[in-house]
């Protein structure tokens, strides 16, 4: 297969959103739940309650979505943004509930919206 029809797996990347934001206010329980509904109307799946996963086609789409989420950030509390490609995504070891987890199932193409 050429690179046009099946992108390469080192390309394919996949932002991890991890936040702790303040919710001892109604202002702040109000901004957190802004923020996190901003992630989920811009195409990122809850992980855990505070760490939300979306993925991007390369570098380029992951650093427009880095600047996104800086225009969208609340007044306070901590965000932290990694990166890393699909094959490692894919690698990812998950415990639920005291039992491993298969592997994650990537999506077959990219989701365009």
């Amino acid at each position: 297969m050429n690179a046009i029809t099946h992108p390469s797996r080192y390309r394919l990347m996949w932002i991890l959103v991890m936040f702790d934001l303040p919710t001892d206010t109604k202002p702040q329980r109000k901004a957190a739940t802004k923020f996190r509904n901003f992630l989920l109307d811009n195409g990122y799946e809850r992980s855990q309650f505070s760490v939300y996963a979306r993925f991007v086609n390369g570098k380029e789409a992951f650093k427009a979505r880095v600047r996104a989420i800086g225009q969208n950030l609340p007044e306070s509390g901590d965000v932290q943004i990694l990166n890393f490609t699909d094959r490692q995504y894919r690698d990812i070891v998950h415990f639920s509930d005291q039992g491993r987890q298969g592997k994650r199932k990537n999506p077959d193409q990219l989701v365009l919206f």
